[in-house]
């Protein structure tokens, strides 16, 4: 993991008081989803012990007074409360019913005082916003559904959110990307407790892969926080997404917003929650995605119309976010298609200007030209040292982002 902002000596994260390691809590809360809710039960819940997986230890806790409600109306009653917590040497948060709402005092003290006694602390999905409200991710590095991540930043500003991530382990507490990456994070814990062949053994039983290459960039959109509509960013942000055609850098970005290139990186990421090379590039490789799949557009002319500088620009980015090579993916993508299925043609600016907020739209529509002439490429050739804007720092394995050992 590149960043390694905690570095908690080993003896300060053993267990203290009635704490074991192989119990695991996880806390409810009325409102949440019932998936989610559902993952860490059937990973920690069930005895496969017959499959080769060991045995956990699950109790199920009530973070507030019940019933608590859940998807569709349903009623649940945890067999445990807050101070059954006392005894878990792993708690986990499935996802948080709002992220607009504060969770209940008394379980993000639960939660603090867990953390403090030498406890795993997991959070799932929005389950992170209840650990950033614990002061629990202060300093550290943590991801949520990309959908989220710009929020939980800027709510959260001393927090190192990284939408790209699947989860993020940080040694004593780690947390998810949406749903099914919650299973990811659950896995990779069985993993780390008790090794490959436990885990593979249970991803077997759930008929998942014990391993998901890649992160969240292939499921992103351009959708950013409504926030935006009413931030002073908002015309760049916008006149970038309409502009995804022409090769320009972060500097012209910044001169439109008239700002130094340190401001204009701080203010960027605390409004979307990843830097704005980092962005602009995924909105690339996003357009890159969507006129392969609508044109019969060539390669080379793709790398063009998204502001590549050139083809092997679009390669290096495309296999990075998406797993595979622009041609690859679209191959794949028309033998999914039924067959004489006709694509939509693609309309570039209608789809950017679309995904703003109103107020982004109209101050885009407004915009004239301003700054500096765009001459450089967003997107860095990746042949060049120090040009890619993912390579530091990167997982050794993909998907993920864990703790260096030691």
């Amino acid at each position: 993991m590149s960043q390694d902002s905690t570095a908690v000596p080993e003896a300060a994260r053993k267990l203290s008081g009635r704490r074991r390691r192989e119990i695991v809590a996880v806390l409810l809360f009325s409102g949440g989803p019932i998936f989610e809710s559902s993952i860490p039960l059937s990973v920690f819940g069930i005895d496969r012990q017959d499959a080769g997986v060991p045995r956990y230890r699950l109790l199920v806790c009530a973070g507030e007074d019940g019933p608590l409600r859940t998807t569709g109306g349903l009623e649940l009653t945890a067999p445990y409360g807050l101070e059954a917590m006392s005894r878990a040497g792993t708690v986990v948060v499935p996802a948080w019913r709002s992220i607009t709402s504060p969770p209940p005092p008394e379980a993000l003290d639960a939660l603090r005082r867990a953390h403090e006694e030498g406890a795993r602390i997991v959070g799932l999905c929005t389950g992170a916003f209840v650990l950033a409200a614990a002061g629990l991710l202060d300093g550290r590095p943590a991801t949520t559904h990309w959908m989220y991540a710009p929020t939980l930043a800027k709510r959260y500003p001393s927090v190192h959110v990284d939408p790209r991530e699947l989860f993020v382990d940080d040694g004593d507490v780690l947390t998810s990307a949406g749903t099914a990456a919650g299973i990811d994070l659950c896995l990779h814990i069985v993993r780390t407790d008790h090794g490959t062949e436990a885990a593979g053994a249970l991803a077997r039983r759930l008929v998942v892969p014990p391993r998901r290459s890649g992160g969240q960039e292939r499921y992103l959109d351009r959708s950013l926080p409504e926030e935006i509509g009413a931030d002073p960013l908002a015309e760049v942000v916008a006149w970038a997404l309409e502009h995804l055609h022409e090769q320009f850098d972060v500097e012209t970005l910044a001169a439109r917003a008239y700002m130094s290139r340190r401001t204009f990186d701080r203010r960027f990421r605390s409004l979307t929650g990843s830097a704005p090379l980092q962005w602009l590039i995924t909105q690339r490789v996003l357009q890159a995605q969507r006129l392969l799949e609508t044109s019969d557009y060539s390669v080379d002319e793709v790398a063009g119309r998204c502001g590549f500088r050139s083809p092997v620009a679009l390669r290096g980015h495309f296999r990075r976010q998406l797993g595979s090579s622009p041609a690859a993916y679209r191959a794949a993508y028309r033998a999914r298609r039924p067959q004489g299925e006709v694509p939509p043609a693609p309309s570039t600016v209608t789809q950017t200007m679309d995904a703003l907020p109103q107020q982004a739209r109209r101050a885009a529509a407004a915009s004239t030209p301003a700054g500096p002439s765009a001459t450089a490429s967003a997107a860095p050739d990746p042949g060049k040292p120090g040009s890619d804007a993912y390579a530091p720092g990167r997982p050794t394995l993909p998907g993920q982002r864990e703790r260096p050992v030691g």
